[in-house]
């Protein structure tokens, strides 16, 4: 499968491209400094520049068979506007050239996934992450409002633990743990199993140990 990945230089992307590469995917990184990913630059294609760039987003979409998102915000606990109107950018151009299969990585803090968590995340991230649910919530309204092939994922806080393999999947699994955690490495571990084996279009699951 031919990928093209936005967030590639974050941490989530980075080792989402190391596990589609694995799994013998051709990928490209869409990244605003390249440098960022030059240990991996030998086995993937870049794309360089930045999602608020409508036409640079548009260029990168031809000869994709599927995008997925992991963008974050450019600072922690502020509002981004440029990714939300990226995300934006990102479906219009897929649906201007017709790639139609969408992974957008969201977060267990949003919408009606929040009551599905422990009192940390139900009661107490919403006041410091604020910023980023509100934003989180305006991009998933950008992708459910499109024609897309979408699957909107919903883990909770992420680690640097390695992949396990140990998770639960569905739309309606809850935790009482008080703060739940999941690896980076088993958010891309599911991301690139329903990429290989759609079960989840149009729907947001959620993810939990």
């Amino acid at each position: 499968m031919r990928l093209l990945i936005f967030g590639a230089s974050g941490q989530t992307g980075q080792e989402l491209v190391r596990q589609a590469l694995q799994r013998k995917h051709a990928v490209t990184a869409f990244v605003r400094e390249p440098a960022k990913l030059a240990s991996l630059a030998s086995s993937i294609a870049i794309a360089s520049g930045t999602v608020a760039d409508a036409a640079a987003v548009a260029a990168a979409l031809p000869g994709h068979d599927a995008v997925v998102s992991t963008l974050g915000v450019g600072t922690p606990l502020k509002h981004d506007p440029d990714v939300i109107a990226g995300v934006g950018h990102i479906v219009r151009a897929m649906q201007a050239h017709q790639v139609r299969r969408l992974v957008y990585l969201s977060f267990i803090g949003v919408r009606d996934s929040r009551p599905a968590v422990g009192f940390v995340l139900r009661y107490l991230a919403p006041l410091a992450l604020r910023h980023e649910i509100a934003d989180h919530e305006a991009k998933e309204a950008r992708v459910r409002g499109s024609q897309l092939d979408w699957t909107i994922v919903r883990p909770p806080k992420l680690t640097a633990g390695r992949r396990t393999g140990r998770y639960r999947v569905g739309e309606n699994i809850t935790t009482w743990t008080p703060l739940p955690l999941l690896s980076r490495a088993d958010v891309a571990d599911f991301i690139l199993q329903e990429l290989a084996s759609p079960q989840y279009i149009r729907r947001a699951p959620r993810l939990l140990r």
